[in-house]
């Protein structure tokens, strides 16, 4: 099968989950407690005034028609209308997408700086301290939870240390690529640097259970790799131990690793949500609880939905990419 056929196949295995995750989430609507015309009313208003704002709403309309209402909207980007705030939901998901995309992309990006070279070391040293302690340390990093290690990264570093603020982004990736652009690279430089400054608890947070699944996993990889007869063959040449290593065997490694690196990136932007709500963290996990708490239904519905369909892409993207990395891999 062709890439282009491959991913055509995918592209369509991908709308229909996305067609079940909006048919899942709308229905939640509805077995759910709670009246969404409680969200705009008082408990005492009268019949009259509540029935002209459930009619309004089209909540009085049949199950079906609601449905269709919903869906059909949403491949033109409508995802209705916030119940508190009365403003397109689209355009507040999309104004709070980039925030979580920057904590899923950082977190990633500190789980395989530290994830890599301690799953090498716990291979290459089988049996000694330094393999012990990478152990240990992914057992403890996938047992935390992370709304507990958060708290505590805040407590110690953040209040007892003051090395790192408690919270909030008080400026992203768009705003620091907006001062490049104005050419402004002094103000970028310092904005980077808050940035960074902001966002490594919280990245450190997220990405400690994916540490530990990375570290695991290159070292398995890296023992299998260290066992088969090419890495024989080249030691028997001579080459260098280093080359051995880092050139072939944790080369070949790298190819199930970046999988699981596409994967759970896609993981972690759904899966932003408590950490966002830890660190006060404007993304869409904090857009969620607060929609939950709000019963505003239409938000917390096109959240998810971009969601999934972030999750959904980044599964077809990391499909295509194993495949192009691995020529061993059929695009079937």
């Amino acid at each position: 099968m062709s890439l282009s056929r491959f991913l055509i196949k995918r592209s369509l295995q991908g709308l229909f989950v996305i067609w079940g995750v909006i048919t899942v989430v709308f229905g939640l609507r509805f077995i759910s407690p709670g009246d969404p015309a409680n969200v705009l009313l008082p408990p005492d208003v009268d019949p009259e005034t509540r029935a002209a704002v459930i009619a309004e709403l089209g909540l009085n309309k049949p199950l079906y028609i609601q449905y269709w209402d919903f869906i059909s909207g949403i491949p033109f980007g409508d995802l209705g209308l916030s119940l508190v705030t009365r403003t397109p939901v689209a355009s507040r998901v999309v104004t709070k997408l980039p925030a979580t995309l920057e904590l899923a992309i950082a977190a990633t990006i500190v789980a395989v700086i530290i994830a890599i070279p301690l799953g090498v070391i716990s291979a290459t040293r089988r049996h000694e301290p330094a393999d012990y302690t990478a152990t240990v340390f992914s057992l403890i990093g996938i047992s935390t939870p992370n709304f507990w290690l958060g708290v505590m990264l805040i407590l110690v570093l953040a209040v007892q240390l003051n090395l790192f603020p408690t919270s909030q982004r008080p400026i992203g990736i768009d705003g620091i690529l907006m001062l490049v652009a104005n050419g402004d690279l002094g103000a970028a430089v310092d904005g980077f640097t808050t940035w960074v400054w902001h966002i490594t608890l919280p990245a450190i947070t997220l990405g400690t259970y994916f540490t530990a699944l990375i570290t695991r996993l290159t070292r398995s990889g890296m023992l299998d790799e260290l066992g088969k007869t090419y890495v024989r063959a080249s030691r028997a040449k001579g080459l260098p131990e280093t080359l051995v290593r880092y050139k072939h065997a944790l080369r070949n490694t790298l190819i199930p690793v970046i999988t699981i690196i596409g994967l759970q990136l896609g993981t972690l932007i759904g899966g932003a949500v408590i950490t966002e709500a830890v660190f006060a963290w404007p993304g869409l996990g904090t857009l969620i609880i607060n929609s939950i708490n709000a019963r505003d239904w239409p938000v917390l519905q096109g959240s998810l939905i971009v969601v999934a369909v972030g999750f959904v892409l980044v599964n077809i993207l990391v499909d295509a990419l194993y495949a192009y990395v691995n020529p061993q891999v059929a695009y079937d």
